[in-house]
């Protein structure tokens, strides 16, 4: 089926984010694995292509288009690749908009043009060791000292967390319990008293740095309140919908990946003297997924028109979200059956794909949270 949602700059950037991927990121990616983390020079690689801080001004170094399929090119390229650890999609679309929206504009001249050249890069530090998709059991609290916050408390899990310059942090600056009361501080680099703990060590995306951050007496600038104070819950929820949009990019863009390079496989792979492909449980396997796919596909660029236009709501990126990564996790483990023994060692792109995506249906809120949002949304008086 053939997809009706872009245009021909869409295509041309495809092309050219395609090129950057298998020049400056395929080549270098399993060595980024055994290290654990990316090197930073592909992310100023990044900035030079104009990959990062699409929706920031011009004025700033970024691209100045709020097109959103700009992002899910990038976001489709990236998981075409299998590339798991450059995380350009957490930076440009789950952390950007906070930074583009709630900034002052001293804030912004800060910040924006490292955050679009690749020399800041960015996370943002909202679970901690006993909250995860509830953010009202945040306990890290932000106490004014009249010029200054006094930050305290930890997280875990931060995705960027060894790399980050810059870590929006989900801190409460009031007493007040439930999701009153919270706000977002940014903390920089350096700042006395923030360390990083270990680089978690995970069962996929090897080569994208995860960490625990701690926070002991750090004193931040009030300068560095992000948005308004104690509104902190509210600016989450806005943007969540598109955090989960785009991780519902990926899920179906690397379904798809597999599944092609799965159905390669099984025409060429024999067993009892014939290709798998001639085995009628072979091909059935392989028409359900590739109608699974196909389906998805369509809601998936759906969502993206409407986010586009700015007309998706909560609702339908929960459902996006919770379909997709469901489905991704799905394909990857019916395709590594496909492949028999072969599917379970890693020189084979489908065990990467099996272990990498296990995530999918765990961050940026569970399954389980998103069937919530939706059935609330659905049943409520």
């Amino acid at each position: 089926m053939t997809r009706q949602i872009f245009t021909a700059e869409h295509d041309a950037f495809r092309e050219s984010v395609r090129t950057f991927v298998e020049k400056e990121v395929t080549p270098h990616h399993e060595r980024w694995e055994q290290d654990g983390v990316v090197d930073r020079a592909v992310w100023r690689a990044a900035g030079r292509q104009g990959l990062l801080g699409l929706a920031m001004p011009e004025e700033f170094g970024g691209g100045g288009s709020d097109d959103y399929r700009y992002s899910a090119v990038i976001s489709e390229e990236l998981a075409r690749a299998g590339a798991s650890g450059f995380a350009i999609p957490l930076h440009n679309d789950m952390i950007g908009p906070y930074l583009r929206t709630l900034a002052t504009e001293e804030q912004k001249r800060r910040w924006l043009p490292g955050f679009c050249s690749g020399e800041i890069i960015t996370a943002i530090a909202m679970t901690e060791p006993g909250a995860g998709s509830d953010l009202q059991g945040i306990r890290t609290t932000a106490t004014d000292a009249g010029d200054h916050w006094v930050l305290n408390g930890s997280k875990t899990f931060i995705s960027n967390g060894i790399l980050a310059d810059l870590v929006i942090v989900v801190a409460r600056t009031t007493p007040e319990g439930g999701a009153k009361g919270l706000s977002l501080i940014v903390v920089e680099r350096g700042t006395e008293g923030f360390e990083r703990g270990r680089n978690l060590d995970k069962i996929g995306q090897k080569a994208q740095d995860t960490a625990e951050l701690f926070f002991n007496d750090v004193r931040v600038p009030k300068s560095n309140l992000l948005g308004e104070l104690h509104g902190g819950f509210g600016h989450l929820m806005t943007n969540l919908a598109q955090e989960r949009l785009t991780i519902a990019v990926s899920a179906i863009a690397t379904a798809e990946h597999v599944l092609e390079l799965t159905t390669a496989y099984v025409k060429e792979r024999e067993a009892f003297g014939r290709p798998l492909a001639k085995l009628q449980h072979i091909r059935f396997e392989i028409a359900e997924m590739a109608t699974e796919c196909a389906v998805t596909r369509a809601f998936l660029d759906r969502c993206i028109t409407d986010h586009t236009a700015g007309g998706l709501d909560a609702v339908q990126a929960s459902m996006a979200k919770w379909w997709a990564t469901e489905l991704q996790k799905r394909i990857a483990d019916r395709c590594l059956q496909l492949h028999g023994g072969y599917g379970y060692m890693t020189e084979y792109p489908v065990s990467k794909a099996f272990t990498d995506g296990r995530i999918q249906t765990i961050y940026g809120g569970t399954t389980e949270i998103m069937k919530e949002i939706i059935g609330r949304s659905l049943l409520a008086d």
